[in-house]
This record gives structure tokens, sequence and C-alpha cells, in this order.
């Protein structure tokens, strides 16, 4: 039904509220204020953020727990341009999200006008769909078909101009109906394949990733696993997909992988890569499998049939999202494992062991000592707590060692973003108030989005975040002694006095400088993010030569110079 006049602002908003939107992230500019206005009135909830960036990960992060696109709403130029980290997030993590930004006004377009963009051109290669609205009679299409992109095949982000005169101009235009995302899903002869291919193998392996994955799909996926005895492995910051403390799974595929992991998926003669995309980081550097055509027997199992095949050529390709193939895999009749019955079992073991205490810490030697930390922080947090994090070396303490629970218990970026930890755990507090969340922030990585915390105490969101302060860029300092020892430039940090700037926001925040008095601290901080409603900051004061639980600095530089010198 056509509705009376209205706004265009108040059209787009209508429209957001038809397909589902109840949070929006943002940071406020003239450039759209109609809509601003027709927020004022509406059930969506704005939360106002510091910085587009942060804004942009908020979105991003509420796309991964939710399924559903996250929105983002920026002003033209520098909003936009801050935005973008987001927007790449998105891209490489298959999340969906619909970016708003303000934009000139028609009357003004291609004059270069006060901070115009040209965001077709800009965003072209790191969204799905990028748009501009130049007629307000039209929002609900668009935001119809933006909705539908952003969710439908491989998830991903949207973004849609909005001139600032076709916001305030008036029309009545029909709304449309609610989005529903599209996907394909497997036929009965590919099931047929796959379970004939999984009969004549004697070493499969299942490795989970990728998008679309619902709590429904990961119990089929889980249900498929068991019935086939398989040995189940995760996808780089996919970790969450299988509950870790299950005993088909075996570890994460990603940076710093077991060595006896990698080996077992070099050396199997199956292996059913279900949803990720077989890039980069999951693969070593496309050195677990040989391109393009694997030594292994490969079914890759995909939702975007443009990924399937772009750089391996798999024995079986499936086009499908994760709960239409999940389902018909839980369905499956199962196939006799008798012969690798005993390996998801000799993987679990091999994996316990590489999360045993590393030998840097054996010795007693490290006053504050990061294993005995995440251990202390799994006896604590309750099963479903969710891990953030961004990009870092701290990250391996989290990835390596702490165990997801399940679905969405993990939010971190495939993209290797830095500064994506603090907005992606506020904005986990924010959509999910009940559940703990924890976050995990090298010093670097928490410089790029800690204002944010002005953010969680202005909306009450009880975050705990911990940062990891060794002054310096971790991983970059690794990598720099790597190629060139004992020749620091660039890396090094000064820091602020992290707990105190965190009491300066109304957060509450502490040091630790030993492992003894972390135990107390974390105690005490949770207690304030649960009868306070507010965010706390643990600092970690510690030994930067610890860099890895595998070598130190010293270490690295020394086998460094020894190369060099040969």
């Amino acid at each position: 039904m056509t509705h009376p006049s209205r706004s265009g602002g108040q059209i787009l908003v209508d429209a957001l509220k038809i397909h589902g939107v109840d949070l929006a992230f943002g940071v406020p500019g003239e450039s759209y204020l109609d809509v601003l206005d027709a927020l004022h009135d509406s059930s969506i909830r704005f939360i106002v953020n510091r910085q587009e960036g942060g804004a942009a990960f908020m979105a991003e992060a509420y796309g991964k727990m939710t399924g559903r696109p996250g929105i983002c709403f920026v002003t033209r130029g520098p909003g936009a341009t801050n935005a973008a980290i987001g927007v790449h997030t998105a891209f490489q993590d298959s999340t969906p999200m619909i970016l708003f930004i303000g934009q000139v006004g028609l009357d003004f377009a291609d004059r270069e006008a006060f901070q115009e963009i040209d965001y077709r051109r800009m965003y072209g290669q790191m969204a799905k769909w990028v748009a501009q609205i130049d007629r307000a009679e039209r929002i609900p299409e668009y935001i119809a078909r933006a909705f539908q992109v952003a969710t439908s095949g491989r998830p991903g982000p949207v973004v849609l101009a909005l001139p600032e005169d076709m916001l305030v101009s008036m029309a009545a235009v029909a709304d449309t109906r609610r989005y529903h995302a599209v996907q394909a899903s497997p036929s009965s002869f590919q099931v047929d394949t796959l379970r004939a291919m999984l009969a004549q193998a004697s070493r499969p392996l299942l490795l989970l990733g990728g998008g679309t994955w619902t709590a429904q799909a990961c119990a089929d996926v889980q249900r498929f696993a068991e019935a086939n005895a398989l040995p189940v492995a995760c996808a780089f910051r996919f970790q969450d997909l299988l509950d870790n403390f299950h005993p088909n799974y075996i570890g994460d595929v990603g940076i710093g992988i077991n060595p006896k992991l990698a080996a077992r998926v070099r050396d199997c003669d199956l292996l059913i890569a279900f949803g990720p995309r077989l890039g980069e980081m999951t693969t070593s550097g496309y050195s677990l499998l040989a391109s393009p055509v694997p030594l292994q027997s490969l079914v890759h199992i995909h939702p975007a049939a443009e990924e399937l095949g772009s750089v391996y050529q798999a024995d079986l390709m499936i086009n499908s999202g994760a709960p239409q193939a999940a389902a018909m895999l839980a369905a499956m009749a199962p196939v006799n494992s008798e012969s690798w019955r005993h390996s998801a079992a000799e993987a679990k073991a091999e994996l316990a062991e590489y999360q045993q205490q590393p030998p840097i810490f054996t010795d007693g030697g490290a006053p504050l000592d990061l294993w005995q930390l995440v251990q202390q922080l799994m006896a604590a947090v309750p099963k479903d707590a969710i891990i953030t994090n961004g990009a870092g070396n701290y990250a391996t303490w989290a990835h390596r060692f702490y165990r997801y629970g399940g679905m969405r218990t993990q939010l971190a970026p495939t993209s290797g973003a830095m500064g994506y930890g603090v907005p992606a755990g506020i904005a986990a507090k924010i959509i999910d108030p009940q559940r703990t969340v924890i976050t995990f922030a090298g010093d670097g990585e928490y410089m790029m989005n800690g204002q944010e915390l002005a953010t969680a105490v202005q909306y009450g969101a009880g975050v705990v975040i911990i940062v990891f302060n060794n002054s310096m860029f971790g991983t970059i300092r690794m990598h720099q002694e790597r190629g060139y020892p004992g020749r620091v430039s660039g890396t090094s940090l000064h820091n602020p006095d992290f707990a105190a700037l965190a009491q300066a926001y109304g957060a509450h925040g502490e040091v630790v400088e030993t492992t003894a008095q972390f135990g107390p601290a974390l105690v005490r901080a949770l207690e304030h993010t649960r009868t306070r409603q507010l965010p706390a900051v643990i600092e970690l004061r510690y030994d930067g030569n610890l860099i890895t639980p595998n070598a130190t600095l010293t270490t690295i530089r020394a086998m460094a110079q020894k190369e060099k010198d040969r």
C-alpha cells in the first residue's frame, strides 16, 4: 500500500524497520540529518560512535553475531574513508553489512564539492554492490535489494550513497516486503558423490569455515562428523563452528598452525572444505594444498559459485549455503569409518599436547605467564563467553590456547585488521548484554580504536578488555628481527597508562604485572561489568621478548643473524 508523502529519510528508516533492523551504528553528519530525524521516533536504536572505523567494525560484528546485515551510517568524504576498513573486513570475512553514506546534493554532483567522493569507484572492489539513490521514491527498492545482495550467496557488504537533497525530498511510495536470503543447495547426486568419495578414503579430514552458518547448521555438521567419525578442523578465525571440547575437534588451520595438524592436512587423502575460501591464511600461504590441482582429493562446498575453482580445482565442487548442505550431510547414510575411526582421537591428543604450557614459561623466569592467564580466564568465564580480538601476535594466546564453546563465541577479523577487537567486543555486549564478553587487544591494537571505550560507557556495555602491553608493534617487530636482525626501526611504542586512561573514561582499570595478580584482577573486572554494567580494562605489562609461544625475540634474532652470517 502506498503511504502518504514522506521524506526520503523517513522512507529509508521505515524500510529498515520492515527488514528487521533493531540496531544501527554510526557517527552523525550533516549530510544525512533527515535520517537522524527519522530515527528519533523509531524503534531502531542508534549507537553513536567516536570514529567511523569503530562504527563500521561494530556493524561488521553485528553481522557476524546475528547473520543479519549490520547497519552503519557515516557522513561523506572523511567519514566514508574512515569506514572503509570495516567494509574491507566484511568483504574478506563474508559478513553481511550495509553502509549508508551521506552524499553531496545532486545539484553539486561531479564538481568535487565539499567532501565529495565517487563511492562506486572508491568501494567498487571491496563491496558486493555499490550504488547511489538519486530519487526518494526508489528508496524501498534499493534497500530491499541491498539486504538481498548482502545476505544471498556469499554474504558481504553493500554500500549505498544518500544525496542530501534526495533525503529531504518528499515522495508517496509503497513499501516492499521483507527480504529473504537465497542460498543454493546441493543436489542429491552431489551428496551421493561425496559419500562415495568418503567411502573410498582412508584419511579424510573435514575443514569448516566461511559464512552463512547458523546454530542449526553447526549442529547438523556436528551430526555428520560424529556419524562418520571425522576429525574436524576449523579455518583461520572460524574456531567457533564446532565446540572445541568436542572429541572430533582437532584444532585450527591458520597462522601458527600445529605442525602435526598441518601434516594431517597435507597427508589426508580426502579434504572436505566446507565453507572456507581456502585463502592464504587457511592454506599457510597456499602450501597445505598444491595449486591449482591439490594432491589430496578435494570437496569444496561454498555459497559463491564464482569462488569454486577460482584457486583450487576441486574433485567435487558444491555451490551451497551452510544450512542447506549441512542438513543434507546430516541426513546422509554414514559410511564405514573403520579405517580412520581412531584418527580424531589421535589428532585430539596432538592438539592437547600443542596446547600445553610452552617452554618459554616452564622455567618460571617470566613474571607474567600468558599461558597461565588463558587457563585462569577459561576457568573464570562461562562456556558461551564471547572472545574478540584484532590483529597482532598477542592474539596467538587466544587462538592457540583458548577453547571456544561453539557458535558465535569468537569474533575476529580474517582480514587481519588492527583496531577490530575493542569495537567488536563493545558491539557484542550491546547485542547480547547477558553474555560475558572478553576482548584481547595488543597495545598498538587498542590505541587504534580505544576511544570506543567512551561508547561502551555511554551505552552500559560491560566488556572486559585485556590489553597486552609490550611497548611495540609485536608482529612487525618479529618479522623485522627475522629479516633485519637487531635493526629496530618504526616498531617501538610509548604508551599511556591504560588503566588510568580507562578510569578517565569512567571504566574500571588496573595494571597486572605478575601471574598471581591476574586472577584477582579478573574477578574484580567481571564483577564490575556485572554489577555496574560498565567496561573494565586490565593492562598486562610484560616482557616484549616473549613474542610467541614458540620463540623469543632474542632467539629469532640469533637465528636470523646466524643465517645471514653463513
